[in-house]
């Protein structure tokens, strides 16, 4: 076992501790609306606020297992998780959650905060601006041709992987509609198992390669992810714990807030178009990954990489936070906004009901 790795734990004045609440609503707002764990706010906005990046990372993880579970369970309600796919991914993601949780660790062992936080925000960088760009593109093109339910179609690249037959490893998950070789789940799982031990963040692997790579349906994808998102934060809070990386009291504040958010973003996919969840995916990502990007001259300004001065770097900070704050509103209008819509849309159906029983 490696040597435990020492951190510093920031102290909880009351704006700290509302301020988690608010960023742990938002996230699991979010979380609930695109499966995706909701990391990508919640750990760049616990660095924001002074938290180490291994220590966000590890903490993010703890609160994120029991948030998932909720998530999944109301999501599955609707008939949106593919429970087997869910547990054949997580079978590798399992793998890939330990392996990169050593990779963080002797980060930050070696480096020392600075590193870890450097590596958590390129990682950020390089992750959100290829996966929210393509994800952008694709809900832009389903937007200008009018169909609405194109991405329910299956891509080129899943239409391909479904053709392959090999002999004793096909498998077929009712729920998504799909029958590929449990094969091409593997390199998928261990990924985003990687990504999620990194930084956090597994859904960035997990929906699109499960939509683009598989051909499961936007809704589903981001529902089964949950159940990824389950199993990765449970083993990953063990692997963390035994360093002593996670700090329970973030764990908590966020879990609180998450709790009440998770529930009303999986009630708003019940009353949006699937391709709207798209565009909230990579709005919310493009923004934190200029968020992120601003601050990778202060770390390696800490590291003794660069030598800028006091004022810049006071700079560069404050414009960071200022995006991810955008970040966290973008979030919560467009989702609050497709909630509301959908409910303007089904209320003369709803009212209709008691009058029909009447009769």
């Amino acid at each position: 076992m490696m040597d435990p790795v020492a951190v510093n734990f920031i102290d909880l004045t009351t704006a700290n501790v509302l301020s988690l609440f608010v960023i742990g609503f938002i996230g699991g707002l979010v979380s609930g609306f695109i499966g995706s764990g909701g990391a990508f706010v919640l750990t760049p906005a616990m660095m924001s606020m002074g938290v180490a990046g291994v220590v966000a990372v590890a903490s993010n993880m703890c609160h994120k297992f029991p948030k998932a579970l909720v998530g999944a369970y109301q999501r599955c309600r609707y008939g949106h998780v593919d429970i087997k796919l869910g547990l054949v991914m997580a079978a590798s993601a399992s793998i890939g959650v330990w392996a990169g949780a050593d990779i963080q660790q002797r980060i930050n062992l070696n480096y020392g905060e600075a590193g870890s936080n450097l590596y958590v925000s390129l990682s950020f960088v390089i992750v959100l601006a290829i996966v929210g760009s393509y994800v952008l593109r694709d809900a832009i093109n389903i937007y200008r041709a009018g169909d609405m339910h194109a991405e329910d179609r299956t891509s080129r690249l899943a239409a391909w992987v479904q053709s392959v037959e090999i002999p004793g490893t096909m498998m077929h998950f009712r729920t998504a509609n799909v029958r590929v070789s449990v094969l091409f789940t593997v390199p998928l799982g261990l990924a985003t198992g990687m990504l999620a031990a990194t930084i956090a963040v597994g859904g960035f692997i997990g929906v699109p390669g499960m939509m683009y790579v598989l051909g499961a349906p936007a809704l589903v994808a981001s529902a089964t992810e949950l159940v990824l998102a389950f199993v990765m934060g449970l083993g990953g809070s063990i692997k963390y714990a035994l360093h002593g990386l996670i700090d329970i009291r973030l764990t908590l504040i966020l879990l609180a807030g998450s709790l009440f958010g998770v529930q009303l973003g999986a009630i708003g996919t019940t009353f949006v178009k699937p391709y709207l969840i798209k565009v909230v995916m990579a709005a919310i990502m493009l923004i934190v990954a200029v968020s992120r990007a601003l601050v990778v001259p202060v770390y390696l300004t800490e590291l003794g990489k660069l030598g800028l001065a006091p004022d810049t770097l006071a700079v560069l900070k404050q414009a960071s936070f200022a995006f991810l704050v955008l970040a966290l509103c973008t979030g919560g209008i467009i989702i609050s906004g497709a909630m509301l819509h959908g409910y303007r849309r089904v209320q003369p159906a709803l009212k209709a009901q008691p009058d029909a029983a009447a009769e």
